[in-house]
């Protein structure tokens, strides 16, 4: 119980502190995820198919997160060359400043958050952490 009890209170912390620096860009977890994902993605465009198995969410849950981003211009969707049934979906400039501008902060907010833990510690709790979630089918 004090494992899980300390997760939980961690998860409550941590996303506070994350939320915080969403809300200081204009975003939310969801969305900063899928302008994150086809930020770092290795081609201009992803499936929502593929954003949606990088977020772990059902196919409704990553529409919904699609129309928002797209409603504000974030987000382009468009019809694949070469399906045209398929769909693409791209930053817009706008959404390539937001998801620049998010980023250095969350990765200074991840920074404090795990601050007062050696590189060695970090590694063994990403390990530790790791095999738990393997354990129960977790393969991310």
């Amino acid at each position: 119980m004090a494992v899980f009890g300390r997760l939980s209170r961690l998860s409550q912390l941590a996303g506070a502190e994350l939320r915080k620096n969403f809300a200081a860009h204009d975003l939310d977890a969801a969305s900063f995820d899928v302008l994150a994902t086809l930020r770092r993605s290795a081609t201009p465009h992803l499936t929502p198919t593929e954003l949606m198995h990088a977020a772990m969410v059902t196919s409704g849950a990553i529409t919904q997160r699609l129309d928002r981003l797209e409603e504000r211009g974030l987000v382009s969707r468009s019809r694949s060359e070469s399906d045209g049934r398929g769909v693409r979906v791209s930053l817009t400039d706008a959404g390539r400043t937001i998801v620049d501008a998010a980023l250095p902060d969350h990765l200074a907010t991840e920074e404090r958050l795990l601050g007062p833990l050696t590189p060695t510690q970090r590694n063994c709790l990403a390990a530790t952490l790791r095999t738990l979630l393997e354990s129960l089918g977790d393969s991310t």
